[in-house]
């Protein structure tokens, strides 16, 4: 089933949501016309199939960049911003993929639900506010998630594309440490 949902991401990454068929799909798995339908059976399903399997992988990435302790915002700030730059290059699919996801949740209201991963990356930002003494830790721990989010959306299809440097490079991963820690900064108010 993982591979199933891993050629899911890729149709969604590389055809958008429109191209997402189960047809597709088994296509891009090399599985058997039907093979996609007898996992995921409805298009919903699978569609909660490429989102579980994105949060999964993004979890699993940014469970590193949050160790238990007191709050060492360079540390964190380069944790998070080689993380950003391997989302641009590595994960670049997966990225691409979950913006797609997202997109389709605001014409698909009935989607929104199965999009709550997010709210555990929140909660991880709040959780590092709170230890930092941070005062609404709750509200700009969304703001630093929105920011964060955002810097990503811009380097990777923004405008900010063109001006950046390289993804992967070391002048890319230095100048997105330097926006990380530039934000976690203002809301630790230091």
């Amino acid at each position: 089933m993982t591979a199933i949902a891993d050629a899911a991401v890729h149709v969604v990454a590389t055809r958008g949501m429109r191209g997402l068929t189960h047809r597709a799909v088994d296509a891009e798995a090399g599985l058997p016309q039907g093979s996609t339908s007898a996992y995921f059976r409805t298009r919903k399903a699978l569609v909660e199939g490429v989102v579980a399997r994105l949060a999964e992988q993004d979890e699993a990435e940014a469970a590193d960049a949050d160790r238990p302790g007191p709050v060492d915002a360079d540390a964190f700030a380069r944790s998070i911003g080689h993380l950003l730059d391997h989302w641009m290059t590595t994960g670049r699919e997966r990225v691409l993929a979950r913006y797609a996801c997202l997109l389709e949740a605001t014409r698909h209201p009935e989607l929104r639900g199965i999009l709550a991963h997010g709210d555990r990356v929140r909660a991880g930002a709040r959780e590092l506010l709170e230890r930092a003494g941070v005062p609404d830790a709750d509200r700009r721990g969304r703001d630093l998630v929105a920011f964060l989010d955002g810097l990503l959306f811009d380097r990777l299809v923004g405008a900010g594309a063109a001006h950046a440097p390289a993804p992967g490079t070391p002048e890319s991963r230095a100048e997105l440490v330097d926006a990380v820690r530039i934000a976690l900064r203002a809301v630790l108010g230091k």
